[in-house]
């Protein structure tokens, strides 16, 4: 063993020796620590002890994490290796370097510093330590960002490299996955959902620059930020096109999936929600973030969930909105067990059942006008879905909700078994349109049996929003299971809605473990570096009903939920598969059941000459109404009437 260190570290001496060992000035965190009275010092341990060639001597900072040590070269130097020695501590000074952090950057501020390197193994006392360096961009400014909590505790520190601006065609990044970059004022973490503090954000992509604008950045979520590794919201001061999502907007989500040791069931229930066919799914990128030099872990960059374009499909709204159809929407709303955690005015309750909602756009709850509207609105479709005829397609609860959406909403939290599924569900309302729909889907880091309340899912003898095994929101399930179980019509379509995305989407056991494998391969050296920094394999989290010691246990975990969850709810007992359905029904020339009545379309309204009953789906199998009368004006497109004799015949708009 001792031959082979020798010809190791000789080997990196030699490699070292080509490129020029650089000096600067000292520069890092100034307040220090005095070891033998545990007082602040600028006198002992100072950053000047890292460039003195003495392996025995060591910066030691007084804070414990957020500290730093570095150089200022006076000019931008291209950074080819670095070299780092721990404090000579045999008890735990080999472990302190552990990941820490190498930065660039040209602004003495460090807002636009970028990670140059990263360090993943165990020092050796009294001996230096080399990494290669590879980043094409010069930097004046260079840093070692000790890991969280050792305060630094480093013996020295060497940069090599040669004088150069050079270019931003290869930029470090810590895994294949993009890299999220923030840099707070004055290095501030962010502390509450309250306080933005001010900030840069980088993004880094195929080794490039994707995003590098000014914003701020706060803690975001309810649960999850009891964790150590806190989930954070972006908002850029101007918006922004992040990497491939569809949407230019200045708030970005980043969940960080602490509860997760697969750190995609996010990712995974957004692939179902496109695959049932819901008309918005968040946007979901996994992502490596640091925050001022320090290495956060594997995250998901997401949309925020909020009405703007290429988001929630509804209508921003203003101030003046508040009279005639304007007052009418977009409206997103939250039923919300928190919700009386915010502030008075931007949530109520419904009259009837008591119902917790946050009212999420219009911000800040609207105008009394706006609060006024959406509360007396959800209050009475409360109301509808508890009267002896809220089945009635004309006075009951259909008019007020839009079953369709609400169907695939709840199908989707059935297939991810979510225990959280009627304690937070999010719901819209668009400007001229009668109807609430639910989605999007969202928060599903406890969900495919990670949750000890409703795990093992696929043992339970109901479906997992009719169990009342995982928290609930206030009268939300005796609501929900009026809708879901009680009305017989609904449970038909339900099962329809089901059968067709089974048969036409590739929602099976097969496809979505491929799906699943796909992504394990992706961020698997992401998630490496995630479980270096976080020490939470083996162990239980938050409600995690397994320890699972790796990342691979927890991926084959999940894949043997998903494979075993699709046949268990095909059963008849829960959403009853039919192998036969399909989206688009046979034209009445093709039918034994033709519709008696004469079909009238006037305009783009249509109707039955006999004012009968009838129901009118889109190509795809989506309900758009039921009833008698007249529709409402129809987009342009084929159609499928359907009367509730069997009668079936296919139209164009």
């Amino acid at each position: 063993m001792k031959r082979l260190l020798f010809l190791f570290f000789s080997a990196a001496a030699l490699t070292t020796a080509a490129s020029e060992k650089l000096t600067g000035t000292p520069i890092g965190t100034q307040k220090c620590v005095d070891y033998e009275t545990g007082q602040e010092s600028t006198t002992v341990h100072t950053v000047e002890t890292l460039f003195d060639g003495d392996l025995n001597t060591y910066f030691a900072t007084f804070e414990r994490s957020y500290t730093w040590g570095g150089l200022d070269l006076g000019t931008p130097h291209i950074i080819e290796r670095v070299g780092w020695a721990p404090r000579n501590d045999y008890w735990e000074g080999e472990d302190r370097v552990k990941m820490a952090v190498i930065q660039g950057a040209n602004s003495p501020d460090w807002l636009d510093a970028v990670p140059l390197y990263i360090i993943t193994e165990k020092g050796t006392v009294n001996q230096m330590s080399y990494g290669d360096v590879n980043c094409s961009k010069g930097f004046r400014y260079v840093r070692y960002v000790s890991p969280s909590n050792v305060r630094c505790n480093l013996a020295e520190l060497e940069f090599y490299g040669h004088e150069g601006e050079g270019d931003e065609s290869n930029m470090f990044q810590f895994s294949n996955l993009p890299t999220v970059v923030i840099n707070t004022v004055d290095s501030q973490e962010p502390y509450d959902k309250e306080h933005d503090i001010v900030s840069n954000i980088i993004i880094l992509d195929k080794n490039t620059y994707d995003t590098n604008a000014p914003g701020t950045v706060r803690e975001r979520g309810n649960s999850s930020r009891t964790h150590p590794k806190k989930p954070w919201r972006i908002k850029f001061d101007k918006k922004q096109n992040v990497l491939d999502a569809p949407a230019k907007a200045k708030k970005w989500t980043l969940i960080n999936n602490h509860s997760d040791k697969t750190l995609m069931r996010n990712i995974l229930a957004f692939e179902i929600s496109r695959r049932m066919g819901m008309e918005f799914t968040p946007y979901c990128q996994p992502v490596d973030v640091v925050l001022n030099g320090e290495f956060k872990g594997c995250y998901q960059l997401c949309d925020q969930v909020e009405a703007k374009p290429d988001r929630i499909p509804v209508t921003e709204m203003e101030p003046t909105d508040i009279e005639g159809e304007a007052l009418t929407g977009g409206y997103h709303i939250e039923i919300d067990s928190y919700a009386d955690q915010e502030p008075a005015g931007t949530w109520f309750t419904s009259e009837r059942s008591g119902i917790p909602v946050t009212v999420k756009s219009p911000d800040d709850g609207g105008t009394p006008e706006q609060f006024s509207y959406i509360h007396d609105y959800f209050s009475q479709l409360d109301r509808l879905v508890f009267t002896r005829t809220f089945t009635d397609p004309e006075t009951g609860y259909r008019t007020m909700l839009d079953l369709d959406s609400y169907l695939r909403y709840f199908i989707c939290q059935e297939i991810i078994g979510n225990a959280d599924c009627i304690w937070s569900v999010h719901m819209y309302k668009e400007r001229g349109d009668d109807l609430i729909h639910a989605g999007p889907l969202w928060d599903s880091e406890l969900a495919f049996d990670n949750d000890s309340r409703v795990y093992p899912t696929n043992n339970l003898r109901e479906l997992v929003s009719l169990s009342g095994r995982g928290p609930i929101a206030n009268g939300m399930l005796n609501f929900h299971k009026r809708i879901f179980n009680v009305d017989l019509r609904a449970k038909e379509e339900r099962s329809r809605i089901w059968s067709i995305a089974r048969n036409e989407n590739d929602l099976n056991g097969e496809s979505l473990c491929a799906y699943i494998d796909y992504w394990a391969e992706q961020m698997k050296n992401s998630a490496d570096l995630n479980f270096m920094r976080w020490d939470v394999l083996g162990k239980h989290i938050f409600t995690n009903p397994r320890a699972e010691k790796s990342f691979e246990e927890a991926v084959e975990n999940l894949k043997t939920y998903i494979s075993e969850r699709i046949p268990r709810l095909d059963e008849k007992k829960f959403l009853n598969y039919d192998p036969e359905a399909a989206s688009v029904i046979l034209p009445v020339a093709d039918s034994n059941s033709p519709i008696e009545a004469e079909l009238v379309i006037s305009g783009s309204c249509v109707s039955l000459a006999n004012g009968g009953t009838f129901s009118i789906y889109t190509a795809d199998g989506r309900l758009c109404f039921e009833g008698n009368g007249t529709t409402s004006p129809l987009a342009s497109g084929v159609y499928i009437i359907r009367t509730p004799e069997g009668g079936s015949a296919k139209f164009s708009i």
